[in-house]
C-alpha cells in the first residue's frame, strides 16, 4: 500500500482522500463510495438511531446521583465541606472525619 502525504483524518479506508470541505450528505456519499458496500456506515447509523431512541440516561452513575438526604446526612455533609474549606484539605483523613463527627455531638454507642 502506498503511503499518502495527507493527514490520517483526511483519508478513507481505501486510502482515497476525503474532502473535508464537502457538506455532510456529500461527504457521506463519498465515504460510502470509498468503503464499498457501506455496511459499516449502515451499522453505525443504526447504532446512533438506537442510542437516540433509548431512554436510558448515559454518563450518569446512579450510585453518585444526589438522592434526597436526611437532615442528619445534610448536617454531616455540610460539616465536612466546611472543614475542608477551613483546613484547606481536599481529602480529610479518617481521624479528621472522626473529629468532625465528634464536633457535631456524635458519641460512641456503649
Amino acid at each position: 500500500m502506498l503511503k499518502s502525504s495527507r493527514p490520517r483524518e483526511l483519508m478513507s479506508r481505501t486510502d482515497t482522500p476525503v474532502n473535508p470541505r464537502l457538506t455532510l450528505p456529500e461527504r457521506d456519499q463519498e465515504l460510502l463510495a470509498a468503503c464499498g458496500d457501506g455496511t459499516a456506515i449502515a451499522r453505525a447509523q443504526r447504532a446512533a438511531e438506537a442510542r437516540a431512541a433509548s431512554t436510558r440516561r448515559r454518563g450518569t452513575d446512579p450510585t453518585t446521583c444526589d438522592p434526597d438526604y436526611s437532615p442528619e446526612e445534610l448536617e454531616f455533609i455540610l460539616a465536612i465541606q466546611q472543614y475542608k474549606q477551613t483546613s484547606g484539605r481536599k481529602f480529610p483523613t479518617w481521624r479528621e472525619v472522626l473529629e468532625v463527627l465528634l464536633s457535631l455531638g456524635y458519641e460512641r454507642a456503649r
